[in-house]
């Protein structure tokens, strides 16, 4: 399914020779329809499938305990029609460019903003994109240098389901937004210009999901392969769920659960200390434990599908050993070789 773009803007933000940052604010949307769309669908569909995003909301954040609510303020004139889009755009791109001369390691970018229809809700894409150069070789073979925007390496994003913020003020993950590699929150400054903290603990949520499923099939009268069965038919709904860029709801997998005989799921999940949210974003890495066993310690890398545990993987916890039935065959080769020439 298709994105519908409302209105979509671009603005520079700019380093001059002195290291002063200054904004180029474009006066009016941008016009080229289908290169937007274009655009946006890809943006759109990078960003949802993008993992480890975090999860916020407007709020207090800093040291000094105060809200930083001057892009809410004009979002919320915006939503309510007394500010135009193009004013709104102008307002954050100077936030943008305040919050950027704070610090000493921002060269700029251009600052998209885009209002989109997505299913059912109303989203606001907001993203700091860096220029590319690249070659291209012309008719007459000739080379030539030219820039382009960088869309498939988004670090600078979070997007706002107006429909959820509006609907439901007191909600903690109206606000989606990227993360940094390795665990670094690079965006900090980018959800600092926007007023936004971190809300729900996704990654938390999703730990608690696999734990109360764990706990559900492990207490179940349910056969080694059925108890697997329900653990990859949860994944597979929550993995579902990611890829449309929509929420995990208890409720929903709890009936995806009794449409395969494994009734009480809900209850389960919810009268226990699991301390779950009626729905929260999935997290495909932490979730991939319902199928997967994976580790890495001491120069040893190993990883198996859960159906493997017990029959061709035999884990003793006593002697703290695991023996492998059937040695992959690429491995096999290499353990041979490496005998041989012993």
């Amino acid at each position: 399914m298709s994105i519908n773009v409302e209105q979509a803007i671009i603005h520079s933000i700019s380093q001059d020779g002195e290291g002063q940052l200054s904004c180029r604010l474009r006066p009016q949307p941008l016009l080229n329809s289908q290169a937007v769309e274009a655009m946006l669908e890809e943006l759109h569909q990078t960003y949802t499938t993008k993992a480890g995003k975090g999860f916020g909301h407007f709020g207090i954040s800093g040291e000094d305990g105060e809200a930083n609510t001057k892009f809410e303020d004009a979002l919320t004139t915006y939503r309510s029609g007394e500010l135009g889009f193009v004013e709104f755009s102008g307002i954050a791109g100077k936030l943008l460019q305040e919050e950027l001369s704070k610090y000493d390691f921002s060269t700029g970018g251009f600052l998209l903003l885009s209002c989109y229809t997505y299913m059912t809700s109303d989203y606001l894409f907001v993203s700091l994109l860096n220029a590319k150069s690249s070659m291209t070789v012309l008719d007459d073979m000739e080379l030539s240098q030219n820039t382009h925007l960088d869309l498939n390496n988004v670090q600078l994003a979070a997007r706002i389901d107006l429909t959820e913020w509006q609907a439901d003020p007191d909600s903690k993950k109206y606000i989606s937004f990227v993360r940094g590699r390795a665990g670094r929150k690079v965006a900090d400054f980018f959800l600092d210009f926007m007023g936004c903290v971190e809300g729900v603990n996704i990654k938390a949520q999703n730990k608690s999901l696999m734990n109360a499923v764990e706990d559900f099939v492990g207490n179940s009268e349910l056969t080694k392969d059925e108890r697997q069965q329900a653990r990859e038919r949860v994944f597979d709904y929550c993995t579902e769920r990611c890829d449309e860029g929509a929420s995990i709801q208890i409720k929903d997998l709890a009936d995806e659960l009794a449409d395969q005989g494994v009734d009480s799921f809900y209850d389960f999940a919810q009268g226990g200390d699991y301390e779950l949210e009626e729905e929260f974003p999935g997290d495909k890495p932490t979730l991939r434990q319902l199928k997967k066993f994976s580790g890495t310690g001491g120069g040893v890398t190993l990883s198996f599908d859960g159906q493997h545990l017990g029959e061709r993987v035999i884990y003793d916890p006593v002697s703290d050993t695991i023996i492998i039935k059937g040695v992959p065959a690429n491995l096999k080769d290499q353990l041979d070789r490496r005998l041989k020439g012993e």
